[in-house]
């Protein structure tokens, strides 16, 4: 079974306020991470993700499934797919984080998609940051 994963990650200043949106089949989430950069922002919504996944399906179940998790990020994906190198030290312990959450699926593919193809994950993010600004 293939679940398809939409991530983004934002961040106003950078670092600043930052917030994840994530979109997993049909489901939508979002939440505000407090202050962080873009790039830990994208990390995080993918470690958001991937336990999300695990935690719908069942720990047995998500043996069996090939989760495929679509970024605009491409240092993201390039960093996960092993392409780029991991120069910063909080970047290197959520790539750790990504790496043993793999673990837990049949398999997990990280793509490089198009800003336009990642709008709905990006709104999330943004109504997040939007609603934080409320508080």
């Amino acid at each position: 079974m293939k679940i398809i994963v939409y991530t983004d990650g934002a961040s106003r200043g950078n670092p600043g306020q930052a917030s994840i949106g994530v979109i997993i089949g049909d489901k939508e989430y979002s939440q505000a991470i407090g202050v962080a950069t873009n790039n830990v922002a994208e990390y995080s919504a993918v470690i958001f993700a991937l336990k999300k996944v695990k935690l719908l399906y069942g720990k047995a179940k998500s043996k069996t499934l090939e989760v495929v998790v679509n970024s605009d990020s491409r240092l993201l994906v390039e960093q996960l797919n092993g392409n780029f190198k991991l120069k910063d030290e909080k970047i290197q312990k959520l790539f750790i984080d990504v790496w043993n959450l793999r673990l837990d699926f049949k398999k997990v593919v990280f793509k490089s998609i198009p800003r336009g193809n990642n709008k709905e994950a990006d709104r999330l993010a943004n109504e997040a940051l939007d609603v934080q600004k409320l508080f």
